[in-house]
């Protein structure tokens, strides 16, 4: 099978991320071309991987002769309109989570890509996590029965840049980063949230309240099923990065994640020790990996994709009712959130 022509737009944080893979560990895909408007940053990236076109426009990338797709990788709040490009170059899109700041915008971005009839997945690598993957195996297998309750836990080791903090750009810590968890609770669940209350405050980082943010949030989530679920997200893990998710069925238990990154103990007169896992590159360094692997190859047998974009919606309208209910103080009904 030939490999699929990647280009990346945006060399930020994750953008290295998918653009460092893409160029020296994807079997199925060759990275052609990068964009960003930071000169100092494809610089960079220039001289440590060659044979790789370089762009300061995106739109100079997307008319890359070789081009077949790209991996969006922009702030948040750009995504709409590299998206609505991309789909009208008629590129296959792998578009970072969240697809954008509103529902409004995303159901555009989801009629261009229908439209223009390309492939298009959503950056949730954490579907593609060998842990999160076979607890999915397992309660589908009916192992632990139906699934009744599910507590998501998502912990940064540190906070932001107030740049990057402001929702304006990246939609805050609950747009942001509590996405992966509420992506995840419907996947195990296999069931829609139907109703949720959340409470949020800058407990450790008081700056991040200038900005709009916070530094920890709370959500209770109800299914539409009736099932229960909990959503925790913090930037003050100083301890290291900590992700895990328990999902209670009826006849049983799972528990998803660890803590200890080297599988190691230190047993002393002082106590009993262990490191921890430092930060998201070395958690889900191969869910990255993977979910890129995935995307060339669905592009190229013209399968579904493992997360699609009204995957990404739904995703986006629970953060969206999470954050209306932070603001409102009360419970917010998901369906009532349409823009």
């Amino acid at each position: 099978m030939a490999k699929l022509n990647l280009g990346v737009i945006g060399l930020g944080r994750m953008g290295q991320v998918y653009a460092y893979h893409a160029a020296r560990q994807l079997p199925n895909a060759t990275l052609v071309a990068v964009a960003d408007p930071r000169e100092v940053v494809t610089t960079l990236f220039a001289a440590e991987v060659s044979g790789v076109a370089v762009y300061s426009d995106y739109h100079d990338l997307l008319n890359h002769p070789h081009l077949d797709a790209v991996i969006v990788a922009t702030p948040t709040s750009t995504h709409y309109q590299v998206v609505i490009d991309a789909a009208a170059a008629g590129k296959h899109i792998f578009c970072e989570k969240p697809m954008s700041l509103t529902l409004r915008d995303t159901d555009v971005m989801i009629d261009a890509v229908e439209r223009a009839r390309i492939f298009f997945q959503v950056g949730f690598m954490r579907r593609f996590d060998e842990g999160y993957v076979a607890a999915k195996q397992q309660i589908d297998a009916g192992v632990i029965g139906q699934p009744v309750t599910i507590r998501s836990i998502g912990r940064d080791p540190f906070p932001t840049s107030l740049e990057f903090a402001n929702p304006a750009v990246s939609g805050g810590l609950i747009v942001d980063m509590a996405i992966h968890d509420f992506d995840l609770v419907r996947w195990l669940m296999n069931d829609d949230v139907d109703r949720v209350y959340a409470e949020a405050a800058a407990l450790v980082y008081p700056e991040l309240s200038t900005v709009g943010d916070f530094d920890n949030a709370m959500i209770s989530l109800r299914f539409s099923r009736g099932g229960l679920g909990n959503v925790e997200v913090s930037r003050t893990a100083v301890y290291g990065y900590d992700i895990q998710t328990e999902v209670i069925g009826a006849y049983g238990t799972l528990q998803i994640g660890y803590l200890k990154q080297t599988p190691l103990l230190t047993l002393t007169k002082a106590g009993v020790s262990h490191d921890v896992v430092p930060h998201f590159p070395q958690r889900f360094g191969k869910a990255y990996t993977r979910q890129i692997e995935v995307f060339a190859d669905c592009v190229y047998k013209q399968s579904p994709p493992l997360v699609n974009a009204q995957d990404g919606r739904a995703a986006l309208q629970i953060a969206l009712a999470a954050d209306r209910s932070r603001e409102q103080e009360r419970v917010i009904n998901v369906r009532d959130v349409t823009a």
